[in-house]
């Protein structure tokens, strides 16, 4: 494996370690793809050191926990190893399938890393929101667009009145005619888009539950006026050819929402549901 930022971090630091965090660098270093999906608990039974070792590894090449830790190290995992999202990419030589093998991993790899960022409380405060909510407004810019799209297709399959739009000033009716019990499902990878946060601001004003599917980053100014944050990790640079792995996890948690809606309502739409489905079946003959 070539060297990332965090794991020539780790390398830099070998002679600064104790014995312990010796062991636990040299079980990262060997096994950097695992390690995003383990716990400190799980590193302390593969290296033998405690748990606490685990976090002053950590605090010693200056991250303040495992869990900061370990979304570094996807970053540089689905980011600098394959570098498949930056402009660079037109300088290397790689044919199709290859590209097609560096896709699948970064992908998978960021999909998998939602699991250190999407918090489970959050989580099920966004399903008991959506299922009391009468009507559900997706809201996304670029990339981000095409998961607000696929969000609301879903939903008005379960029955509930779904809108989004591609244009902001149509979108800004549609807020305006949100209720009390009504959403606003905002998606924004920086948090920082501009028209998603002055819909969001504006939404907010009629009392109405924001949702947010953003990157982890406290500091955005849509993770602070967010009601309910929906974390996804940040494993592209601003700068790239597309929006690749960061779409991959908006559809995924959306995709959640999805599933985890009709488990609790499905009886009730099922009928419309297989409905809907046999119609679509007619039509394809």
């Amino acid at each position: 494996m070539k060297h990332l930022t965090i794991l020539s971090k780790i390398q830099n630091h070998m002679e600064r370690f104790s014995s312990a965090e010796r062991k636990i660098a040299g079980y990262i270093l060997e096994n950097a793809e695992i390690v995003p999906n383990m716990t400190t608990k799980d590193i302390s039974n593969k290296t033998g050191a405690s748990e606490a070792s685990v976090v002053r590894f950590c605090k010693t090449i200056g991250i303040g926990s495992f869990k900061s830790f370990k979304l570094a190290l996807v970053r540089d995992l689905t980011v600098a190893e394959f570098n498949i999202n930056d402009f660079s990419v037109t300088e290397k030589k790689d044919e199709p399938f290859e590209l097609f093998n560096k896709v699948t991993y970064v992908n998978k790899a960021a999909i998998e890393a939602t699991l250190t960022t999407l918090d489970k409380r959050e989580l099920d405060k966004a399903v008991n929101a959506i299922q009391n909510a009468n009507k559900l407004l997706f809201y996304g810019v670029g990339g981000s667009a095409v998961s607000a799209m696929d969000a609301s297709y879903k939903f008005t399959k379960l029955g509930y009145t779904s809108m989004t739009s591609l244009d902001f000033h149509m979108m800004l009716p549609l807020a305006a005619n949100l209720q009390k019990n009504d959403m606003l499902i905002v998606i924004s990878t920086s948090g920082r888009t501009k028209d998603v946060l002055e819909l969001a601001r504006f939404a907010k004003k009629k009392d109405v539950t924001i949702v947010a599917i953003t990157k982890l980053d406290p500091s955005s100014p849509l993770y602070k006026e967010s009601d309910i944050k929906l974390c996804t990790p940040d494993v592209e640079q601003d700068h790239r050819v597309g929006s690749i792995a960061s779409r991959m996890t908006q559809l995924n948690i959306i995709d959640t929402l999805y599933l985890a809606t009709f488990h609790r309502i499905g009886n009730s739409v099922l009928d419309k549901f297989t409905a809907t489905r046999e119609e679509v079946v007619r039509l394809r003959r």
